[in-house]
């Protein structure tokens, strides 16, 4: 059902009132009822000699399902979020996990909502070539570093990572694509902004480049503390991981501080190919980790809010929505720019694009009557107007507000 959306960004960073609404029980059974695709797991082969290893030091890896008829050309490549870690405690932890270990990785992987090969899900890409990109280094895919501590080491090397990735796909028929899509995840949709121009410049004359980044759009914000959590944060990690040499240059070259070159905001601008921005206005991973940190929290005030969103009081609404005006100032400037679709909903969600049901579903999220995959699909393929952003809660009825942290 079609409702009012907001219709200029001044009217879009009004305040409003905090609801909570379920995903449907129609939408989980349009979930149910899909076919899941299974895609087996690749190692790269040859990549340790270059140093392209995961944390632990393993060969990185891939999903590959390939493509058919009309999309044989077609390439979807989807790198894989969780996350990343700053110090050489966080990353040897990181490194006994699947996030950090190819050997610890599910040899199977589903591929669902913009992976799917199903039309009846996937509508504009469901034949093409699919592949997700597993992430094992903590700094998505973008350090080259290593730590030593006697014996042990600990491997950042995400951006020989996606060389090598990238290098083993094109002798598998990526070098022949026409159409191109790159898009991740959290941390996977972060590593977008570092890498398409790149893949852009590597398919130049052969293919059409385009990225995507999916609860990607980590945002410079202090939290309710007045400290910048986040900040500090990004730094670590692109300290310890020697991140900075692999950052945009042309953003490198207009800021002060590196690190800003790992946020969005800043990097966005010095990006040639078209992006699409897909995020939440009330993206729950910032607002548990970056907007309100347990270490601005001390007294647990938030605890109760964080459980159940109808538990939030007057006050901390008027605070979360200033998180979401806070988005909107960011995406300001790319308001209006044909290369830049987005998509801005008023959702507690973290990633919508990977599950069928937020991705193309009877009652999947809609601004303006438009689904993500059909938003999407338009900017892609130029078929017109790519730009919706919510109006700030309640409005949203479609909203399938999942708290996962």
């Amino acid at each position: 059902m079609a409702r009012r959306r907001v219709r200029t960004w001044a009217a879009a960073v009004a305040t409003g009132v905090l609801v909570v609404v379920v995903a449907t029980a129609s939408a989980a059974a349009a979930a149910g009822a899909e076919e899941k695709l299974m895609a087996e797991m690749t190692l790269v082969p040859g990549a340790a000699s270059t140093g392209a290893v995961c944390l632990d030091g393993s060969p990185p890896a891939y999903h590959l399902h390939q493509g058919s008829g009309a999309g044989a050309r077609g390439w979807r490549l989807q790198f894989e979020g969780g996350g990343w870690c700053n110090d050489a405690r966080s990353c040897a932890q990181r490194a006994r996990t699947s996030l950090g270990s190819s050997s610890l990785m599910n040899k199977l992987d589903t591929f669902s909502g913009l992976l799917s090969n199903d039309p009846a899900m996937n509508p504009d890409f469901y034949n093409w070539n699919r592949v997700k990109m597993r992430y094992c280094d903590g700094g998505s895919f973008t350090g080259n570093s290593e730590f030593r501590n006697g014996s042990s080491v600990i491997y950042m090397r995400g951006q020989r990572i996606w060389d090598a990735i990238i290098t083993d796909l094109f002798q598998k028929g990526l070098a022949k694509a026409e159409k191109v899509l790159l898009s991740g995840c959290s941390a996977g949709g972060l590593a977008t902004f570092f890498h398409c121009d790149d893949l852009e410049e590597r398919l130049r004359g052969t293919a059409m480049v385009k990225c995507m980044s999916d609860a990607g759009f980590f945002l410079d914000v202090d939290d309710i503390s007045g400290r910048n959590t986040v900040r500090s944060f990004f730094n670590g990690v692109v300290d310890f991981q020697g991140v900075q040499k692999n950052l945009n240059k042309n953003c490198s070259d207009s800021t002060v501080k590196s690190y800003q070159c790992f946020f969005p905001q800043y990097a966005l601008r010095s990006i040639r190919a078209p992006y699409f921005i897909l995020n939440s206005a009330y993206d729950v991973y910032q607002f548990f980790q970056n907007f309100v940190p347990r270490s601005s929290d001390p007294r647990g005030q938030w605890s109760r809010c964080k459980a159940a969103l109808s538990a939030c009081s007057s006050s901390q609404i008027a605070t979360l929505q200033g998180l979401r005006s806070a988005m909107l100032m960011a995406l300001k400037p790319f308001e209006g720019e044909s290369k830049v679709g987005m998509f801005i909903n008023s959702c507690f969600s973290h990633c919508q694009s990977e599950s069928q049901d937020t991705w193309f579903a009877p009652n999947s999220p809609r601004l303006h009557d438009k689904t993500i995959a059909k938003l999407v699909g338009d900017w892609f393929f130029e078929r017109g107007a790519a730009q919706e952003v919510d109006c700030p809660y309640p409005c949203d009825s479609t909203c399938h507000n999942i708290i996962p942290f």
